[in-house]
């Protein structure tokens, strides 16, 4: 058995960790609530822009926009991973990861391949690491997703697409369900269609001023640009709610440890009490 001077500093190394996973516990509740807002606040333009997409799959409009346009053959794939600066935060990450990696392994069966962009520390760090061809990336990101920052990390895939260099472009990321559940989803973003988008009810055209090209132009990028904005917020809300969930979790596990600790502490100075009583009975029952 320890002595009492190791298991008294073992306790008191549990308890300073127990206050770091308290405060960070509380610090991820606070921003939490920011980040929550924020991702409902995105959702409403995010679902509007997706609509006025779909409708516009289904017309018939003079100018066909060449994300509207499917190509015969798909031989390269671009992939736009969301993931956090940041670890501690449970299995947010890891998760989200398993799914990508899994799909790529599927796509390099099938002999195409694979262009990356990474969004968050988390991704481009494992990306590096499994050797993919990472094509663009952006770290930094802070608590507050800024849509100018994304920009050029998106443009760069957008660009891809429209000069043949990639086929299909899909985004990954974990859904915010709940505080208790995030979920790791990955959809298609390019080229878009009425089926993926969901059939809107009836069917319309539109009227274009001055002309279809330039209007259709800026809404197909001002779609793309909601759609991964709205993506890096919602992976937002979700990191703050796995943080809190984790470091609630850490602090209750490290409770129990130190309650566990004390105790055998107590049943150690227990035992030193009852030997030292045990040598002063003996050593006085061998003078008398």
């Amino acid at each position: 058995m320890a002595g009492s001077k190791e298991i008294r500093t073992k306790i008191k190394s549990v308890e300073n960790t127990r206050k770091i996973t308290k405060a960070m516990e509380m610090v991820a509740a606070s921003k939490m609530r920011k980040a929550q807002d924020r991702m409902r606040a995105s959702r409403p333009y995010a679902e509007k822009i997706r609509n006025v997409a779909a409708h516009l799959s289904f017309a018939n409009p003079e100018y066909k926009h060449p994300y509207l346009i499917k190509r015969d053959v798909v031989k390269n794939v671009g992939l736009i991973v969301v993931s956090s600066d940041k670890g501690l935060c449970g299995g947010l990450n890891t998760n989200m990861l398993r799914l990508s990696v899994n799909q790529m392994k599927n796509w390099e069966s099938e002999g195409k391949a694979i262009a990356v962009s990474a969004i968050g520390n988390k991704g481009f760090s494992f990306m590096n690491r499994v050797g993919a061809n990472v094509k663009s990336h952006i770290t930094g990101l802070g608590d507050v997703p800024h849509l100018e920052t994304l920009i050029g990390t998106i443009k760069v895939m957008l660009d891809a697409y429209e000069a043949g260099e990639i086929d299909q472009l899909y985004i990954s990321y974990t859904k915010f369900i709940n505080t208790m559940k995030q979920e790791p989803v990955m959809e298609q973003l390019l080229p878009l269609s009425g089926e993926q988008l969901g059939s809107p009810k009836g069917h319309w055209d539109y009227i274009y001023e001055p002309e279809a090209k330039p209007v259709v132009d800026q809404l197909m990028t001002r779609y793309i640009e909601s759609l991964v904005y709205n993506a890096v917020a919602e992976n937002m809300a979700s990191e703050q709610s796995s943080r809190m969930v984790a470091m609630k979790s850490a602090s209750d596990n490290a409770k129990e440890v130190i309650g566990d600790l004390k105790l055998v502490y107590n049943k150690a100075r227990q035992a030193a009490i009852t030997k030292e009583i045990s040598e002063i009975v003996g050593g006085a029952a061998a003078v008398s």
